[in-house]
């Protein structure tokens, strides 16, 4: 068995490592939101944390009620003219915690006297050691240069904090739930996702996704196409629709990431353009009218609450990733011209 799916199957049992030992990390770091000169989040990251910081866009932003935005690395390592920071809470998110650019960002906000949080699985990091408070991801050991159980447990720690903020047990008994419906999506996933052959002389794809799960689509087109080496980018509907649809030709094939709630109908809504194109509907969703429609049917386990669905939603992306690289005869650890750290200025 490959690193990568070894990874990938570890997943449930390091998210519930996360959860029962970072619960008081997550209180303290919680803290930081509350302080009163607080007007918005700012995040550094890249690669796989860039979709995770999609997600804390969404649950931050909604816990919080503040705007949750990206920072410009270019303008700290490059320019040298990094931005005022009044009123911010500086977050670096980065797996390895090694990125220089991501650093940078944080100690340039320590500089100015801003809070800064690190989410990153290794505490003694140049990210950690920069960082005001640390929440370690505790995601373990991870050989493959795909990410997997970082990737997850990166939303995990995310979906912690958004659970420490509120005062609501039910988010906090949901999230305690999580690592069971990891396991039992792992497991249908690798029982029912096809082989994929038919896709077999694809040359690339599209994925769309909406709302909370806006970055899984991100993330399972990086996947596709660092594992695969196929052509792959992901879109919102609003934008696919603003243009970039007129690539889609008969056959191209688009995954159309539809979990139950709120966003699930505005997705849906591309599905009649995209068939009206002739377009290979591959649908990831546990709402059968969305199955019912597609031609190839990644099934999600129902009963995962939409704020935490992108633990789940991301898998079957991850399982096809490893499906459409085996057709292609390509390394599944070892995507050729990658390193499982990169350093960015």
């Amino acid at each position: 068995m490959s690193w990568l799916e070894t990874e990938l199957r570890e997943q449930p049992e390091a998210l519930g490592r996360l959860l029962e030992r970072q619960t008081e990390a997550a209180q303290d770091a919680a803290r930081l939101f509350r302080r009163r000169d607080i007007r918005y989040l700012l995040i550094a990251s890249r690669g796989s944390s860039s979709n995770v910081a999609r997600y804390a866009q969404y649950l931050l932003g909604r816990a919080h009620r503040v705007p949750v935005m990206f920072a410009t690395p270019s303008l700290y390592t490059i320019y040298g003219q990094p931005p005022r920071l009044d009123g911010a809470l500086v977050i670096g998110i980065s797996q390895s915690g090694a990125s220089p650019d991501v650093v940078a960002v944080l100690a340039e906000a320590r500089e100015q006297g801003r809070p800064t949080l690190a989410l990153t699985n290794d505490v003694e990091s140049p990210l950690a050691r920069t960082a005001e408070a640390v929440l370690p991801l505790e995601a373990g050991p991870e050989q493959a240069v795909a990410a997997t159980k970082t990737y997850v447990n990166s939303l995990g720690a995310v979906a912690l904090l958004f659970a420490q903020l509120g005062a609501d047990t039910t988010a906090r008994e949901e999230l305690v739930r999580t690592p069971d419906a990891l396991a039992a999506q792992i497991d249908l996933s690798l029982a029912s996702t096809p082989s994929l052959d038919e896709y077999r002389d694809a040359v690339g794809l599209t994925v769309v996704a909406r709302g909370v799960n806006y970055g899984t689509g991100f993330e399972i087109a990086l996947k596709i196409r660092e594992l695969s080496g196929l052509v792959t980018e992901a879109y919102s509907p609003a934008d696919l629709m603003h243009g970039p649809i007129a690539a889609i030709q008969p056959g191209w094939p688009v995954v159309v990431v539809a979990p139950s709630g709120p966003a699930r109908p505005s997705v849906e809504e591309i599905v009649p353009p995209l068939r009206a194109r002739g377009a290979r509907l591959v649908a990831v969703s546990d709402v059968r009218a969305v199955l019912r429609r597609a031609d190839t049917k990644l099934v999600l386990a129902p009963g995962v609450p939409e704020w935490l669905s992108p633990l789940t939603a991301v898998v079957p992306g991850q399982v096809a990733a490893m499906r459409l690289t085996s057709l292609r005869g390509l390394d599944l650890d070892s995507p050729a011209g990658l390193r499982k750290v990169t350093l960015t200025r």
